[in-house]
């Protein structure tokens, strides 16, 4: 499966998402969860900041997902995301039975720009979603929109935008 034009605007919202976090002092990431039917279920931006390193959005999407939907609904769903889910968010996704993901900007992408940088590295190795659950679909990077995230990470990175 490949991304379609009519999924662009769940995309968009995740880098409006994103901005917002970067706006509020947190890494520029934002999730959308929808349901097979396209109703946005539920959405989320990165909450690290707090000083708990663990409050992605799509963590928190998946925990959100397990006291709210079936496991149908759960496997019927997509994640749509600013960037790749990180190995946490990959488990926590696959765990919690979600269907596809969908991201704009890849676990590769974001190394990359880091290292171009001069960033440090996550403590967490960057890994494709596909290395941590094998069997969930995903779909990305997003060309049309990549070079805004990279531009939110960037800013939040070196301060410049």
């Amino acid at each position: 499966m490949v991304v379609k034009d009519t999924e662009l605007p769940y995309l968009r919202r995740c880098v409006e998402l994103a901005t917002e976090a970067l706006e509020a002092g947190d890494e520029p990431f934002g999730s959308v969860l929808v349901g097979a039917d396209g109703a946005v279920l539920a959405e989320d931006r990165n909450r690290v900041a707090s000083g708990d390193r663990t409050r992605h959005p799509e963590f928190e999407l998946a925990r959100w997902s397990t006291g709210r939907m079936t496991p149908e609904e759960r496997a019927a769903a997509t994640v749509y995301t600013s960037g790749e889910h990180c190995p946490m968010c990959a488990a926590a996704h696959a765990w919690a039975g979600l269907g596809r993901i969908v991201y704009v900007a890849s676990s590769e992408q974001l190394s990359a720009w880091l290292a171009e940088w001069g960033a440090p590295a996550p403590p967490v190795r960057t890994l494709p979603v596909q290395e941590v659950a094998p069997g969930v679909a995903v779909e990305g990077p997003v060309p049309e929109l990549a070079e805004r995230v990279r531009a939110l990470h960037r800013r939040f990175h070196t301060g410049r935008g």
